[in-house]
């Protein structure tokens, strides 16, 4: 259960990573320069992200399927 949950997570990831690069894109064929950097600063956080998370869930993945458990940090270090 803990795979498939990670693999949604992918694709969900990559699909908000796709959206990013195509707002990139569609950025380049504005008028206006205001609203240019306003869509290309935007584009570009949401592209980090996505790619960070994406990361993320790709390497808690990998690490359940090598069959280590998942980290289950707490607040209390003793």
């Amino acid at each position: 259960m803990y795979q498939l949950k990670m693999i949604l997570l992918i694709l969900v990831s990559l699909f908000f990573l796709a959206v990013g690069i195509d707002l990139l894109i569609s950025a380049y064929r504005l008028n206006d320069p205001f609203t240019f950097l306003m869509m290309f600063f935007a584009s570009n956080l949401m592209i980090l992200i996505s790619a960070a998370l994406c990361l993320g869930f790709v390497l808690r993945l990998k690490r359940s399927w090598t069959g280590r458990p998942p980290d289950k940090t707490s607040m209390n270090d003793e």
